[in-house]
Parts: structure tokens; C-alpha cells; sequence
């Protein structure tokens, strides 16, 4: 890469405590949750149709609206499909594990947590902060090493989830299996070897740990678990995608919370 081209491709990237909001959806939501906001970039020409109201409310909030060329925009999101917008926002603040349960006490509701073990594609990370905001999960746990983080691609793939579900990064799962136990959260795998979630008593205070696709939740962290839950498989494949896992367990928890509520 010669010189000039080197220089262009570095003004093209976010600062380092910037990132990347990619898409119409997920650039709507994060306006409308009010997070705080430095740029945004539109693709020359495109100031038309579905980008006028998102132009018109930065202009409003005085955000810098900047048209680029489009090969800058592919350029800067890796080639994923931005729809001819960007925002450059203020990178993601992690929350703690107390904020989640403070979510919890304001709703008045018994914490309902998901745990992350060894989610490494973003896109999958993105798919179930998307399931978990919308089946009312009070917020996720990741660990800091060997998983997915608050990436712009996992802003993305959330549809905007990312900005009002709770997320907390912490360094040791194990020590916080724990901690939520020691809280009275019962804490479940998902595994094809336990309990299928048809029968499993899901109500109350409860955490889901999702794994990975290829080695599912780590022994130890299983072992820590108050239990195991699997999803019944009738066909010749005996495992689905991690996200899509995810939010079957997800919206079963939410359907047996809310029956819980009803008092059936």
C-alpha cells in the first residue's frame, strides 16, 4: 500500500473511542435511545427517502452529517450491507452485573440473565442481545476472553437491541455463575443432555447460559450449574445455531415467567 493510500485508509476509521453503527435500524435506535453521537456519515446521494428523518434529526441534535463516497462507507464496515448510513457514536460502555439487577428490582421482576460462554461470531453475539432485549431478558453477561464483544457488526445484527438491553463483561463467568447463585438466581446450561425445557421449571429468578455452536458451555461453568436444559430435536441434525438455540430457551423462560404472573 503506498503512502496515500495508507493515510486514506486510516482517516477513513473511527477514533478509538468511536464505533461503528451500521444500518438504518440500528442508526434509528440509537438515535432514539439518546446515546451520545459524533457523526454521521450518509453515502453521496442518498439523501432521499428513509435517510431524511434520521438526516433531519441530527441536524436538529446539531450532530455533523457528512456525505462520503460509497466505497469509503464499504470501506469502513468491512463490506456489510450499511444501507448508505453510518453513525460514528461513542463506543459502547459495558455495564456490571449490579446494573442488570437493578433493572430487574425497577421492573419489579425476579432477574432473568443470559450468559454468554464461547459466542466468538459477532453476528451470533448480535442475534441473541436481539432475542434477549425482546423476549425481557434484564441483561447479558459475557466474559472477556474467547467471545464476541460490542462490536459495530453486533450493534447491527441486534436491529438496535444493543442500545436498551444491559450488558456486562466481566473477567472470570465461573466466579459470576457463582455470584448469581449465591444471589438465589438459578442457573441453567443449555445442553443437549439435560432436562428438555418442555418440563423444566423456568420461573422465577433464573440465568440461561448459551455456548458455542462446536464446544457448547464449557464443563466447568456446566458443572457450576444448578442444571441443564435441552430443545428437542425430531429431525437428523441434533444441534442448532447458538442464536437460534438461544432464543427458543428465551422465549419459553418468557412464556413460563409470564404464566408464572398470571398464576397458572
Amino acid at each position: 500500500m503506498d503512502p496515500k493510500t495508507h493515510e486514506r485508509a486510516n482517516k477513513a476509521q473511527p477514533q478509538a473511542d468511536e464505533s461503528l453503527i451500521i444500518g438504518r435500524n440500528a442508526v434509528r435506535e440509537a438515535l432514539k435511545s439518546g446515546r451520545p453521537v459524533n457523526t454521521l456519515l450518509v453515502k453521496k446521494g442518498e439523501r432521499t427517502g428513509a435517510l431524511l428523518p434520521i438526516i433531519a434529526e441530527c441536524k436538529e441534535r446539531n450532530i455533523p452529517v457528512k456525505e462520503v463516497d460509497a466505497k469509503k462507507l464499504d470501506f469502513m464496515c468491512g463490506h456489510q450491507n450499511h444501507q448508505g448510513v453510518l453513525l460514528l457514536a461513542a463506543a459502547a460502555d459495558y455495564s456490571t452485573v449490579e446494573d442488570i439487577f437493578a433493572v430487574a428490582e425497577e421492573r419489579g421482576e425476579p432477574p432473568f440473565i443470559i450468559l454468554c460462554d464461547g459466542i466468538e461470531d459477532p453476528h451470533n453475539l448480535g442475534a441473541i442481545i436481539r432475542s434477549a432485549e425482546a423476549g425481557g431478558a434484564h441483561g447479558m453477561i459475557i466474559p472477556e476472553r474467547r467471545n464476541a464483544s460490542l462490536t459495530g457488526i453486533v450493534g447491527k445484527t441486534s436491529a438496535g437491541a444493543l442500545e436498551y438491553l444491559k450488558v456486562a463483561r466481566v473477567k472470570n463467568l465461573n466466579n459470576t455463575v457463582k455470584e448469581l447463585k449465591e444471589r438465589g438466581v438459578w442457573v441453567y446450561a443449555a445442553d443437549m443432555e439435560g432436562e428438555s425445557y418442555l418440563t423444566a421449571d423456568l420461573r422465577g429468578p433464573v440465568a440461561l447460559v448459551i455456548g458455542s455452536e462446536g464446544k457448547g458451555v464449557s464443563r466447568l461453568t456446566r458443572e457450576l450449574c444448578d442444571g441443564c436444559v435441552s430443545i428437542p430435536m425430531h429431525g437428523s441434525i441434533n444441534s442448532l445455531n447458538a442464536s437460534v438455540a438461544a432464543a427458543i430457551l428465551i422465549f419459553k423462560t418468557a412464556e413460563q415467567r409470564e404464566a408464572n404472573e398470571r398464576g397458572n
